[in-house]
C-alpha cells in the first residue's frame, strides 16, 4: 500500500476510534513500530489534532473529530467494486429496490476516462455467468430490516406442497399457513432468496423461501434474547430437525463433495468414517420429493446407504424420467 493511501485510511481509522495505541496502528495496517511512529508524525503535519498520553495505560487521543476528505478508490478497489456489482445483474428482487442499471450508471459516471476504459476492457475479457432469479421476492427489504432490528413478525407461508385438491394438476400451490418468526439473515442461492429465522410456531430454526412469504406484519411479541446476536453462519450450527425428521446417509465421492460445497442446506453435512466420506442429514416427511430431486442432482457421485425408502424413491424418480424419454 502506498504511503499516501495509508495516510488516508489511517485518518479515517483514528477519527473513528478517537483513542488508539501504536499497537493498534501496527496491527490494523501491518506496519512496524518505526513506521507507525513516522506515520503519526506525518498525520500531525497534515493537521491531525493528536494528543499523546504517557504512562502505563497511555497512547494517543484525537482531540476532536476531523473533517475528512472524500473517499477515493485505487485501481484495484475500483475493479473489485465492478466485479461485485455483477452479482446484482441476476436479481430482479433486491433489498431497498436497488437495481444494477442505476448503480452501474452512477459508478461509471464517477470514473475518469482512463478508469472507464479499463472497466470496458475488463468487460470484454471476462464473462459473468449467473443463475437467473427464478421468482420475485417482494418482501426482501421488510425481512432484512426485521432481522437487523431484531423484531418478531407474523407471515403467511406457502410451503409449495401440493394439496389433495391440486394433485390432478401440475400446480404446486398450497393454502398459506400463518407462522410467527424472528428473522436472522437473508441469503441468495440457485436463483432464490432464503430467510434464516427462528420459527416461534415450531420452536425451531427454519429456512423460508422469501418468494413464498406473504403479507408479513410486525408483532408486539418480545424477541428472543438468544437470537439477537446470531448471524447467518451461526444458524447452520443451530439447526435442529423435528422429532418426525428422517435421517439419511449417502456415500459420496470427490465429485459429489464439490457439488455439496456448491449447494447444501443446514440439515446436511459431510462426515468421514473408515476412509469413506458420507453425506448425512435429515429431512421432514413432507420433504421427500424435495430431497429426492436434490440427491438426483448428484448423479453417480453418491450412493444412498439409508433409509431404504429414500433409495426406492430415488430409483422411482429415475424410472419416471426414463418413461418421459
Amino acid at each position: 500500500m502506498k504511503k499516501s493511501e495509508r495516510m488516508n485510511q489511517m485518518l479515517r481509522f483514528i477519527n473513528q476510534k478517537q483513542q488508539f495505541t501504536l499497537q493498534d496502528l501496527m496491527q490494523e495496517f501491518q506496519i512496524s513500530k518505526r513506521t507507525a511512529l513516522r506515520d503519526i508524525s506525518s498525520l500531525e503535519e497534515l493537521g491531525a489534532p493528536i494528543y499523546v498520553e504517557y504512562g502505563r495505560y497511555g497512547g494517543y487521543r484525537l482531540l476532536q473529530h476531523m473533517q475528512l476528505p472524500p473517499i477515493s478508490f485505487n485501481t484495484g478497489e475500483l475493479h473489485a467494486l465492478y466485479f461485485a456489482m455483477q452479482a446484482l445483474r441476476s436479481f430482479s428482487s433486491l433489498p431497498f429496490q436497488a437495481t444494477f442499471r442505476t448503480i452501474h450508471e452512477k459508478f461509471m459516471s464517477a470514473l475518469s476516462d482512463k478508469q472507464r476504459q479499463d472497466i470496458e476492457n475488463i468487460k470484454h475479457r471476462v464473462s459473468f455467468k449467473h443463475t437467473e432469479q427464478i421468482k420475485d421476492s417482494k418482501n426482501l427489504e421488510f425481512l432484512l430490516m426485521a432481522a437487523v432490528q431484531n423484531v418478531v413478525i407474523q407471515i403467511e407461508y406457502q410451503n409449495g406442497r401440493t394439496t389433495e385438491k391440486d394433485k390432478s394438476s401440475r400446480s404446486s400451490i398450497s393454502t398459506p399457513r400463518v407462522r410467527t418468526i424472528q428473522p436472522i439473515a437473508l441469503y441468495a442461492m440457485k436463483g432464490y432468496w432464503y430467510c434464516q429465522a427462528y420459527d416461534l410456531s415450531k420452536d425451531a430454526y427454519r429456512v423460508f423461501r422469501c418468494d413464498r412469504i406473504i403479507s408479513p406484519e410486525v408483532t408486539d411479541i418480545e424477541p428472543l434474547a438468544h437470537i439477537k446476536e446470531l448471524n447467518l453462519q451461526d444458524t447452520h450450527s443451530l439447526w435442529e430437525p423435528s422429532r418426525h425428521a428422517i435421517p439419511f446417509q449417502c456415500q459420496i465421492d470427490e465429485v459429489g463433495m464439490e457439488l455439496f460445497q456448491q449447494e447444501h442446506f443446514p440439515s446436511m453435512k459431510l462426515e468421514e468414517s473408515k476412509e469413506q466420506t458420507y453425506l448425512v442429514g435429515s429431512y421432514e416427511p413432507h420433504e421427500l420429493d424435495f430431497i429426492v430431486r436434490y440427491l438426483a442432482g448428484y448423479g453417480k457421485s453418491i450412493q444412498i446407504v439409508k433409509p431404504a425408502r429414500l433409495k426406492d424413491a430415488l430409483r422411482q424418480y429415475y424410472l419416471d424420467l426414463l418413461n418421459h424419454i
